[in-house]
């Protein structure tokens, strides 16, 4: 071909994939990846997968809203339509300047997601999208146009036909064809359609008014009106079925002036700013934010550290087990249920898979609690980023009526993690410390994903989008709304520079400004290097744990930040938790100081325990409590009868018999100093120290048992995994491989080849007598030229493939295959046929 010879049109979609570049296939790829699964033989398979209902559906849905829009402008053009008739019906008789700036980008936008294919001058939508597009009564199209006149009138009679024409003051014709081409002539030519209008009664005027942007559809009786009468007399409403009529396309785009869509959306809608704050205060407030995540996901752990509650037969937490965890997390329950189900996302709770099944502590929980604060807050944020599970369901119904539950079954959402990249990435395209209003936030996820399947789907996507702005804020991935570094750095993206142009005050409307945000997820290996940045940032913020605590006289302990682990631990069991806050408040009573003395301590153990720790004097009510609880403890010993009560002052034994709340327990004196009962010891020691007593629990050779939490862990869980979207955007080294087996497959089923003694056609493969095979192939050793094959491998699946011999020998022909890009060796048996590729192909 020479210099100024302009390539050949493509007569398909296959031809005009032919003359892509790999880049511009591995784009295609990249973007709709269920093309790639599995990898097509060529080609011309690859149009075919492309243009299969499933696949174009898919592609469809992800469009932004004016591709999608310069899509279905092409749906109502003509086949094939100039790019000046598109421009024409995005922008109108008057233009947009708008439009036509962006319509490039929309139009190079559905050609690399091989929707529309030829050149500027032959622009063709893909078969199956212009049947999903074009207006039909039984799926109307979002322009509101209705079918062409050609379409309207298919099966009306020809004299009726005739009719139209002369009333619209054409002259007749001698047959139906050429009578609606006049017709079409006259509704598209602005001029005589703008005088046949102008002679319309107003009544006919105001009917069109109300079709024109549709639906355009209409009822008529059997005996309509002057006014109706006029406009069917002349074409421009049009039978479709009894009593319904319908405006033309044609007519209506007059109308229109032109435009395909009421309002056409070139532009996303601005991001728009409700506040800006400092980037010191954003972060601050975000760093505390992740400080209370991973408080209240210990808090949550360490509540079901026994063993949690159990699960339901169909699997989840129970309402009543829900309410119990919110309130002692002191949250809502939707607040609760997010938290617990972070913390499965996270891998750090499962079900034990017990008989009794419980929810429980996995193994990884403890491992968890060993890393740094800032490394744990990620581990967190990575696992939530990646989650398919949307708590925000939980207290929901499913498609059966049946109420979903929290860590049960139906949460899945696969759209989850691209809404929540995308909620983020917009607000990390704003300057820094600014906070979105939330309305421009899911208007821009309405204009980038417009609705085209159920109400639901649409409302899902606005739901996810909201709980993410709350979820995000309850993480610490943003603060006040803003987005900070952390934040930024978790996502991949570098912090932005503020410009002093850039406005301050809240309520600006901002442009989204792009800082290198990636536009999908992170790979693995990326996101490693992410998180680690992040860490980094948010380790200065989070508080330094304290070794010490402020003994108050009223029986308090102030605890002013966050407390070392071993401090915290025995204070907990030591003490009750009253509040909690900047400050946590713990309170000691009987109950509390008896549980420490229960644990093994002694009372001087927990004098020198808070003598160690506290940065006041130990009161002295606190020091009498600890004492007094210690002097009793103990002086009563249950042990087992069923159970016995032992105790050397028999004067506490006869109070006991006297005390009318022992009734319960069923006592009777085996000896001046023992009491017996048929309860067993754990419901005496309950009932005894319900009357205010400390018995203390012996074994069997009278030593006192030391009673300890015990932390009941599940067997080793793996994290859940998200239910992808579709097949997974494949990698580079996939797609390389992919678009050259591709080529190379396309190389064999396309190259022209030479006439054999029996040759091919229709596809199959070539036939020669093994003789003639040998002969060639030796032949082709010594001019290495390239061949074409049939092959039949081992499992009778039959190939086609365009080989260079290098070898033949033993029965074996050793080659290089330009199919699979690579050298093998091929049994001579197996090969069906051999032809020499046409000059110039080799």
């Amino acid at each position: 071909m020479s210099s100024d010879e302009k390539p050949a049109t493509p007569r398909s979609l296959a031809e005009a994939l032919r003359a892509r570049d790999d880049g511009s296939l591995a784009a295609l790829l990249r973007a709709r990846p269920d093309l790639i699964t599995p990898v097509p033989t060529d080609l011309t398979q690859l149009a075919t997968r492309a243009g299969t209902r499933a696949s174009v559906v898919r592609a469809l849905e992800r469009l932004d809203r004016f591709a999608l829009q310069t899509a279905e402008a092409l749906a109502v053009a003509a086949d094939p339509a100039p790019y000046a008739e598109l421009l024409a019906l995005l922008a109108g008789d008057a233009g947009d300047p708008a439009v036509e700036a962006a319509l490039p980008r929309a139009l190079g936008t559905l050609r690399e997601q091989a929707l529309v294919w030829g050149g500027d001058d032959r622009l063709r939508l893909v078969r199956t999208a212009r049947e999903l597009l074009v207006p039909s009564p039984q799926h109307p199209s979002p322009t509101g146009l209705g079918p062409t006149v050609r379409e309207a009138t298919a099966g009306m009679s020809p004299v009726r036909i005739q009719e139209i024409v002369t009333a619209a003051g054409l002259p007749s014709t001698h047959d139906s064809v050429s009578a609606v081409t006049s017709l079409c002539a006259l509704f598209t030519d602005r001029r005589r359609m703008a005088a046949l209008l102008a002679e319309a009664p107003a009544e006919s005027r105001e009917v069109l008014s109300r079709l024109v942007w549709g639906p355009p559809y209409g009822q008529v009786t059997a005996e309509p009106a002057a006014h109706l009468r006029w406009l069917l007399d002349r074409g421009l409403l049009l039978p479709t079925a009894p009593g319904t009529v319908v405006l033309p396309r044609e007519a209506a785009l007059h109308l229109r002036e032109g435009r395909a869509h009421r309002t056409v959306e070139p532009l996303p809608p601005v991001v728009e700013a409700a506040a800006t704050h400092r980037a010191q205060v954003v972060d601050g407030t975000a760093a505390g934010q992740a400080y209370t995540a991973l408080a209240t996901i210990e808090e949550l752990l360490k509540d079901w550290d026994e063993g949690g509650p159990t699960v339901m037969r169909a699997g989840g937490l129970s309402v009543r087990d829900l309410k119990r965890t919110a309130v002692a997390l002191d949250v809502s329950e939707p607040i609760a249920a997010f938290w617990v189900e972070l913390a499965y996302a996270a891998g750090l709770i499962a079900s034990d898979g017990e008989a009794d099944e419980r929810y429980a502590a996995t193994p990884a929980y403890d491992e968890w609690l060993e890393q740094p604060a800032a490394q744990r807050w990620t581990r967190l944020a990575e696992a939530w980023l990646a989650a398919t599970r949307t708590p925000g369901l939980v207290g929901g119904r499913d498609v059966k009526e049946r109420t979903l539950s929290a860590l049960g079954p139906g949460l899945d959402r696969s759209a989850a993690p691209e809404v929540r990249h995308r909620v983020l990435t917009l607000l990390a395209g704003l300057p820094e410390g600014t906070s979105p209003s939330a309305e421009s936030v899911l208007a821009r996820l309405r204009w980038e994903r417009p609705l085209r399947g159920p109400q639901q789907d649409d409302d899902l996507r606005a739901r996810l989008a909201r709980w993410t702005l709350s979820e995000v804020e309850m993480l610490g991935v943003t603060g006040r709304g803003a987005l900070s570094g952390h934040g930024r750095a978790l996502l991949g993206a570098p912090a932005p520079r503020r410009t002093p142009e850039e406005p301050e005050g809240p309520g600006d409307k901002l442009p989204v400004h792009h800082h290198a945000v990636p536009v999908e997820p992170l790979s693995p290996t990326e996101q490693a290097t992410a998180s680690a940045a992040a860490a980094r940032l948010l380790a200065p913020l989070l508080p330094e744990p304290l070794d010490h605590v402020l003994l108050q006289a009223d029986l308090t302990a102030v605890a002013p930040g966050p407390l070392r682990r071993p401090l915290a631990d025995m204070l907990g069991v030591l003490a009750d938790v009253e509040s909690k806050g900047g400050a946590t408040v713990y309170r000691f009573t009987p109950g509390s100081v008896r549980r420490a003395l229960d644990s093994g301590r002694a009372a001087s153990d927990l004098h020198a325990f808070l003598a160690e720790h506290s940065r006041t004097p130990i009161p002295q009510p606190l020091a009498y409590l600890i004492d007094d609880v210690a002097r009793r403890h103990g002086h009563l010993r249950v042990g087992a009868a069923s159970a016995y009560v032992r105790c050397d002052d028999d004067a506490l034994l006869n109070e006991i018999m006297a005390d009318k709340r022992a009734a319960g327990l069923r006592l009777r004196r085996l000896a001046p100093t023992v009491l017996a009962t048929p309860a067993d010891p754990a419901a005496l020691l309950e009932g005894l120290r319900a009357m205010g007593l400390a018995p203390a629990a012996e074994s069997a050779e009278g030593d006192v048992l030391i009673t300890r939490a015990h932390a009941h862990r599940s067997p080793p869980r793996t994290a859940p995994a998200p239910v992808p979207d579709g097949p997974p955007v494949p990698d580079t080294t996939l797609l390389t491989a992919a678009i050259r087996a591709i080529r190379a497959g396309d190389l064999a089923s396309t190259t022209p080849r030479k006439a054999t003694t029996a040759p091919a056609s229709g596809g199959e493969l070539p036939r020669t007598s093994s003789a003639e095979t040998l002969a060639t192939m030796q032949a082709a050793v010594l001019t290495g030229e390239a061949l074409w094959i049939g092959y039949v491998n081992a499992e009778g699946s039959a190939s086609q493939r365009v080989i260079a011999p290098i070898r033949v020998e033993g029965g074996f022909v050793t080659a290089y295959d330009h199919t699979a890009d690579e050298v093998r060796t091929y049994p001579l048996h197996r090969v069906t046929g051999v032809a020499e590729l046409a000059d110039g192909q080799s």
